[in-house]
């Protein structure tokens, strides 16, 4: 494990990267036009280029060590904007320094995403992996990084996700054998796991994934695709895990709650446990600048001890 005694990891979501380019009406004949009508009558009002650049700049100057980014990049999944966010990928940093999980735009139409994601997957697949499969684990320091996918299409109208069986199972999984190794553990996936979302908009095992958190735990899961700050906890067999959902990076627009934001995490390492600071840079209201919003400071335990006993590994309800 690296010898820093601290780490910094900045977390983003809901880039719904603009502009948005031409689409040909031949691909609009499906669930596209819903969002395409969106983008054109409100939404390129609200998400907006300049305020995703100011956000980056302002994350840069937090020198984070690695970049937690979960999901919507694209807006109606067209083969053009999946190329367009492989750039802006590639200027936001290397593979190595950030880490991607999909979101439920990145995969808007049946048949997009296996197309697609490919212009991601270097940054969407585990260290020792050649291609993207989920959870997909990487080992940054003394942290480790799982990645999830609850990107899928769904209905017009509905914006659901869903793990599956298979993913929730290795998950279990990978946070027991994590345990063990002693590492602070944080879990990505764009749909949250707290009890935030509209049916229509939520995730549909997302029970079946508190229990997995409940039996094996984890030290913080973060989530995005609310496009508002929320924060909770989710129940561990060693205590309260943190989970925390980061409101949209390029979102503008007359609402407080909604305006840009991404949150810093400094992670410590401490004897018996961790120190976790926790912070929300905001948007500041007309100015395309960021300032400190809400602030947490939490102690965790090591998970040194493991799982307690009569854990169900790769338990599924």
């Amino acid at each position: 494990m690296s010898g820093s005694a601290t780490l910094r990891f900045a977390h983003l979501s809901d880039v719904h990267l603009a502009p948005m380019p031409a689409a040909p009406p031949r691909l609009l004949l499906n669930k596209r036009i819903l969002g395409w009508l969106s983008w054109n009558l409100k939404r390129h009002r609200l998400h907006r280029r300049e305020i995703l650049d100011a956000l980056v700049a302002d994350l840069r100057a937090q020198a984070p060590d690695h970049l937690l980014v979960t999901g919507d990049l694209v807006n109606i999944s067209l083969p053009e904007e999946y190329e367009r966010a492989a750039a802006w990928l590639a200027a936001l940093g290397p593979p190595r320094q950030v880490s991607l999980v999909p979101g439920n735009h990145d995969a808007y139409v049946a048949g997009a995403a296996d197309r697609g994601w490919r212009h991601w997957a270097a940054w969407m697949r585990g260290d020792a992996a050649a291609e993207p499969v989920f959870p997909y684990l990487r080992r940054r320091g003394f942290v480790a990084i799982l990645g999830l996918s609850t990107a899928v299409p769904s209905p017009p109208g509905y914006a659901s996700g869903r793990l599956g069986d298979a993913q929730l199972r290795a998950l279990e999984a990978a946070l027991v054998a994590l345990a063990a190794e002693g590492r602070f553990r944080i879990v990505l996936l764009h749909h949250p796991a707290l009890p935030v979302s509209r049916p229509r908009k939520a995730l549909e095992d997302r029970e079946a994934f508190r229990a997995v958190i409940r039996r094996a735990g984890a030290e913080l899961v973060l989530s995005g695709h609310e496009h508002r700050f929320h924060e909770g906890f989710l129940a561990g067999p060693r205590g309260p895990v943190p989970a925390f959902v980061v409101p949209s990076a390029s979102h503008g627009g007359d609402l407080a709650e909604k305006r840009s934001g991404y949150l810093l995490f400094d992670i410590e390492r401490q004897a018996g446990g961790w120190r976790l600071g926790a912070r929300l840079r905001r948007l500041v209201e007309g100015e395309l600048a960021f300032a400190d919003g809400a602030t947490r400071e939490l102690r965790l335990p090591r998970p040194e001890a493991g799982v307690p006993a009569g854990h169900l590994l790769g338990g599924v309800p």
